[in-house]
């Protein structure tokens, strides 16, 4: 991607010419100054200082702050972090107050560049005050939310860049309102959704840069954007069918890898004088492949790989003398490679040649084909979909068929009514009706029985609370799943392990989604499976990863399972550790916030216990198992599904390397509950200590530390707390938390709390916390994430 990345700084130096002359108020050094404490003072930005008695303009560049100004006032801040110079931001900082700031010392300011400075929060209303901007650059920070509409306040910005943060949401249609702008740019976030159609109005946009997101559906008409220059759609969603481009367009670098593309890059792109870089790897493009896009005028960089391109090649082919890279593999191509591409490829090492997986003839043997009949079944086996009007014939053709048949239906039905009436009346008493018999599991697919799965009243209530936030239980066909990840592609696989492959995927109405593919070690008939089905259906929880769905893959020479896809919902925000004990310090969470999601942690263990028959108990909990959602909800992502367990020949195990007991059923059931309840102690104990605790001996020790410290003072207790935290928690929520974590520990399973008692007492912490908030917030201003409502329900 250097070539794009080049393009897009010639483009944003094209956009805004710097000027050095004038100098700058006293107002203006005061207000730099408070920008430099928002920032909590990094070094670089103290060459500025209210007393050396210089104006601002006459501040040399670094490479970490450069000012311009033009007739007297500033026109361009630039800002680059990065390293040990710049330290964490103070916990109280505030995107509002930074941008106020801004607005109120620089009112002129045409460029602004914030760029790794570990920015977080939302982009606020204070932005808008920066009414002069043209150019805002506030990449890789940790920006988060949506992007706001009254960013098209700003009406004389050209250039808007917030590549790698993590914005979500979709992409307002408010952004067309913006006349001039020329540079979109919004890689590396977690954006979702469909792209506007109003984006197709943004007539003066040269840069549209969308790669590495959540984006789907169809792209929008891109023809009235005559002078597009690059377009990036890199690791999205998009799908199925690539837009006509202008015959005559500007395009010099066209970016679709990875996606769900299918149809429309033979047709949608014609022209192409300009273009250098062409890259639609990794996606389902079918039908032949164009040579004429080997001779393209200024093409230096092609890459078609993982399609099912056909066609043959010929040795007589032409290409363009500059091309240096060429990856034509895993396709259906077949014939010789043409000599262009060959001779290229072996006179200079600086040019690449690749072609592998594909059946071509005459070609070397380090880039293995496959055989020729292969290609050409594998081709007659595409099928291109129809285009909108053969569709709209289709449809219009298949409703004729239906109406008919439903007259002929009607008719028969009305004659069969007559005829059972007319036994009805003859005999004096009705037909038998059998009921048909129901399958729970399909051979394409499996149901779960709606009555049964709602007889369980906790069951009933957790459903209620989900709400439509998450979609109905259903089976899954493998061709959607297959659709949903790119056909299990490498590139959408999240981690591997026991239980099989975990891959993320994205459904056609564009719900992400987490798929485990779980690989059979018995072959048995599907009944066998409907128990665990129908458990796993059940588990559905706000503070759960919960399953959506499932679907099996069977045997292809009998009826027996192979595989079993369980289909949970995605949920992107990282684990608990990576907000307590590790990560950057502006993302960890306060005191309350630890509560809370302890007390989350708990509700989940306890669903697991009681909330479904039979309860499932000993999950191994880890820290890194529980994740959280965009509002810091915490949801537990892996538990002990009897279907993982069986399928390994034994039960999961825990951290608590305790045999079972012996004795009643009740006995073994209480151990394996109390197994969980060592696991939340751990967690409890990695949340007050804010360190990873990656050992069994760890545990022990730290539970003696926390044990001693009970007997001791406030500030003892403190002492040992992540200091992240250890100012703002009261001494008896900080009590209450330690007390319950130490019992958690115990060593005999019996003189553990119960899972009960363990919400009961985090509840508690809640609440004492809650009273003295107020107390905290005089002391140590805010967090770095919005406090939360302790809701205790």
């Amino acid at each position: 991607m250097a070539n794009s990345h080049l393009l897009l700084l010639l483009l944003i130096s094209s956009l805004f010419s710097v000027h050095h002359s004038g100098a700058a108020t006293e107002s203006e050094s005061e207000s730099l100054l408070k920008i430099q404490q928002l920032l909590n003072y990094p070094p670089p930005l103290t060459l500025v200082s209210s007393k050396d008695g210089h104006s601002l303009c006459s501040v040399e560049p670094t490479p970490s702050l450069t000012l311009s100004c033009y007739q007297g006032n500033v026109t361009q801040l630039h800002i680059s972090g990065g390293g040990a110079a710049f330290p964490p931001l103070p916990r109280d900082f505030s995107t509002h107050s930074l941008f106020s700031a801004l607005a109120s010392a620089f009112p002129t300011l045409k460029v602004l560049s914030l760029v790794s400075l570990r920015l977080w929060g939302p982009l606020p209303p204070s932005l808008a005050r920066l009414s002069s901007l043209e150019i805002l650059n506030l990449t890789s920070n940790y920006l988060s939310g949506a992007i706001p509409p009254h960013i098209s306040s700003l009406v004389n910005l050209q250039t808007l860049i917030l590549d790698r943060n993590n914005f979500t949401g979709r992409l307002p249609p408010s952004l067309a309102s913006l006349p001039s702008l020329a540079v979109l740019s919004l890689n590396h976030n977690l954006l979702n959704g469909f792209l506007p159609r109003s984006l197709a109005s943004l007539h003066t946009l040269r840069v549209l840069s969308l790669s590495h997101n959540f984006l789907a559906g169809e792209v929008p008409d891109l023809k009235s954007l005559t002078n597009l220059q690059l377009l990036d759609l890199e690791a999205n969603y998009f799908g199925p069918r690539f837009p006509s481009l202008r015959s005559k367009n500007k395009l010099v670098t066209l970016v679709l890898r990875n996606n769900k593309f299918r149809l429309g890059i033979q047709t949608g792109f014609r022209g192409g004088f300009q273009l250098q870089r062409l890259d639609i790897s990794l996606n389902q493009f079918v039908g032949p492949f164009s040579p004429s896009w080997l001779s393209l005028p200024s093409i230096n960089y092609l890459d078609i790989a993982g399609n099912k391109f056909t066609g043959v090649l010929s040795k007589n082919m032409s290409c363009n003398a500059e091309l240096a890279f060429v990856n034509l593999s895993s396709n259906l191509l077949a014939g010789d490679l043409p000599t262009c591409l060959k001779n290229r490829g072996s006179k200079s090492s600086s040019v690449v040649v690749l072609y592998s997986g594909n059946c071509l003839t005459n070609v070397d043997q380090k880039q293995p084909q496959h055989p020729s009949n292969l290609c050409h079944n594998e081709a007659l086996a595409v099928e291109i979909p129809p285009s909108g009007d053969e569709k709209r014939k289709r449809l219009h053709d298949n409703k004729q068929v239906a109406s008919r048949a439903v007259a002929g239906i009607v008719g028969a039905a009305a004659i069969v009514a007559l005829a059972f009436m007319a036994v009805k009346w003859l005999y004096g008493k009705q037909l038998p009706v059998k009921s048909p018999r129901t399958r729970l599991i399909r051979d394409s697919a499996s149901t779960v029985n709606t009555a049964k799965l709602l007889s369980d009243a906790k069951y009933i209530s957790e459903t209620m609370k989900l709400g439509a936030s998450i979609p109905a239980y259903r089976t899954f066909s493998l061709e959607e799943l297959k659709e949903a990840t790119n056909d299990f592609d490498d590139s959408t696989l999240l981690g591997e392990g026991k239980h099989g492959q975990m891959y993320r995927g994205m459904l056609t109405n564009g719900t992400l989604v987490a798929i485990r593919g779980l690989k059979m070690r018995k072959r048995q008939a599907p009944q066998v499976y409907t128990h665990h089905l129908e458990l796993i259906s059940k588990l559905r929880h706000s503070h759960l990863v919960s399953a959506l769905g499932h679907c099996l893959e069977y045997h292809p020479d009998d009826s027996g399972i192979s595989r079993i896809f369980l289909v949970f919902e995605f949920v992107p925000n990282g684990t608990l550790r990576g907000c307590i004990s590790e990560g950057p310090p502006e993302r960890k969470l306060t005191w309350a916030q630890r509560i809370v999601a302890a007390i989350g942690v708990a509700k989940g263990i306890q669903f697991l216990h009681t909330g479904i028959v039979p309860g499932v108990k000993s999950n191994n909990l880890k820290i890194t198992n529980v994740l959280l959602d965009h509002d810091l909800h915490v949801k537990i992502s892996s538990y002990n599904l009897p279907l993982l367990a069986e399928n390994n020949r034994g039960t999961v195990g825990t951290t608590v390397s305790s045999p079972a007991p012996k004795g009643s059923i009740q006995t073994r059931v209480n151990h394996e509950c109390k197994n969980d309840v060592y696991d939340i102690g751990v967690i409890l104990l990695e949340i007050i200590l804010g360190r990873p605790i990656m050992f069994q001996n760890e545990v022990r020790v730290l539970k003696d530390l926390l044990q001693v410290s009970l007997t001791t003072d406030d500030t003892a207790r403190r002492s040992i707390v992540d200091p992240a935290v250890h100012k703002e928690c009261s001494d008896e929520s900080l009590k209450t938390m330690m007390e319950i974590c130490v019992r958690c520990l115990s060593d005999e399973a019996a003189d553990r709390p119960s899972v009960e008692d363990i919400l009961w007492n985090l509840q508690f912490a809640a609440q004492v916390q809650d009273s003295a908030r107020y107390d905290f917030l005089s002391s140590n201003q805010g967090s770095p994430v919005s406090s939360p409502q302790l809701q205790l329900i």
